[in-house]
């Protein structure tokens, strides 16, 4: 097998919807039984202070579709624009609610994302 350099895997994660790129992350880590959170914490500064403000403030948050409403066409347009999925992977999504649209992403990306799910009348829950 030929080697990838980095630059040809970060073009290939490019292409990658969130859904996959979180599906491969999971496998990563169990193939390789490794955390992806572990190299976070790692990287962050060290000090005896730095757990305790993380458990104050979240700053990760996920958007999960509790419900499509009476449009569900215009609540697949927007999951679309969102995470960029196709129409078909979109509406089973949208089908399937309750399930998280966004994960892990910032309040100001999770509170737009919300909003314009709501705006199109679904019922959304950020967590």
């Amino acid at each position: 097998m030929a080697k990838l350099s980095q630059e040809d895997l970060l073009a290939q994660f490019e292409e990658m919807t969130l859904i996959e790129l979180s599906e491969f992350v999971k496998a990563f880590e169990e193939k390789f039984d490794v955390t992806a959170a572990a190299a976070v914490a790692v990287a962050g500064p060290a000090g005896p202070a730095a757990p305790a403000e993380a458990a104050e403030e979240q700053d990760e948050f996920d958007v999960i579709l509790t419900g499509a409403g009476d449009k569900k066409i215009q609540v697949i347009k927007v999951v679309r624009e969102l995470t960029s999925l196709g129409l078909k992977e979109a509406k089973d999504l949208v089908d399937g609610a309750p399930k998280p649209v966004l994960e892990k992403v910032n309040k100001e990306a999770a509170d737009k994302a919300a909003e314009a799910l709501k705006g199109a009348g679904a019922a959304v829950e950020v967590k």
